[in-house]
């Protein structure tokens, strides 16, 4: 059994923040897309897989909607980080010799106002980590990255400025996939369940399904819908609720769910990280 946690970037990601902070006892197996992540787990190369899922300012990670349900796989915990962005750059460059910061174009735009303030131009790149690694490697001390401390360490490059984000509440919650279910009750803070469906056709066919959880009191903390096949009519939605499918009120709108749908797929049954809170 190998001891490997795979997650889609380069090194320094802030996915490979993530399996570093929740499973410091795993090695990080950098991966090119999420589909290699989770080939990865399926095939026995890594044990698990750690995928970001949403960001608290950018809302939610497209592909990884697409990608669970047919995964193979299935949740067994959730992690959230908080994502800290810092201005990289080569060893012993001064912070007013910065001319331009390269990143992920989400990072850039969570860095408008010290960027504004310091006079530096942004410069699109492919992700956060590699722009740091590009940085590293270019030997313009007119460039910085914006990336984690992580990146700067492992492309050795000093940090001029950390924590410049301009939200200071910026979190990234990944989920953690195994090739096994877990469906223990574990964790301090409750247990969470997560699923896909797609209801039947007919009218109203979304309120009724969700009439189960209202009615046995059941938490939805996150239902969202998207669209599956090409097709404007074929929606399939995401959900996550507090409890565990064995707790007698989850089971019974979990039976009422399956009444008004055309499939249901079970995800994942895990602890509620205390971050959540």
């Amino acid at each position: 059994m190998t001891n490997r946690i795979a997650f889609q970037g380069e090194p320094g990601a802030y996915s490979h923040q993530a399996c570093k902070e929740t499973y410091p006892d795993m090695e990080p197996h950098a991966c090119r897309t999420f589909e290699d992540a989770i080939e990865a787990v399926r095939t026995g190369h890594a044990e698990l897989a750690m995928l970001p899922v949403e960001n608290s300012t950018f809302g939610r990670v497209a592909d990884i909607h697409h990608l669970l349900p047919f995964s193979g796989l299935h949740i067994i915990d959730e992690a959230f980080v908080r994502v800290h962005i810092n201005l990289l750059a080569l060893p012993g460059t001064p912070l007013e010799k910065i001319k331009r910061a390269k990143s992920h174009t989400m990072l850039l735009g969570q860095c408008r106002d010290f960027l504004a303030q310091n006079a530096i131009q942004r410069v699109t790149g492919a992700d956060t980590a590699g722009s740091a690694r590009e940085v590293s490697q270019s030997g313009d001390p007119e460039m910085a990255a914006l990336a984690s401390e992580l990146a700067g360490e492992i492309y050795g490059l000093d940090v001029l400025a950390r924590h410049i984000e301009d939200e200071g509440n910026n979190t990234t919650r990944f989920l953690v996939m195994s090739r096994d279910p877990d469906l223990s009750r574990r964790g301090s803070d409750g247990m969470m369940t997560s699923f896909v469906f797609q209801v039947r056709n007919i009218p109203a066919a979304l309120y009724k399904a969700m009439g189960g959880f209202a009615t046995n009191g059941v938490n939805m903390t996150k239902l969202e819908s998207y669209m599956v096949g090409g097709s404007f009519s074929a929606t399939q939605f995401y959900a996550d609720i507090e409890g565990h499918p064995e707790d007698p009120e989850v089971k019974r709108a979990l039976e009422e769910l399956e009444y008004f749908t055309s499939e249901v797929v079970m995800l994942g049954v895990y602890p509620a990280d205390p971050r959540r809170h």
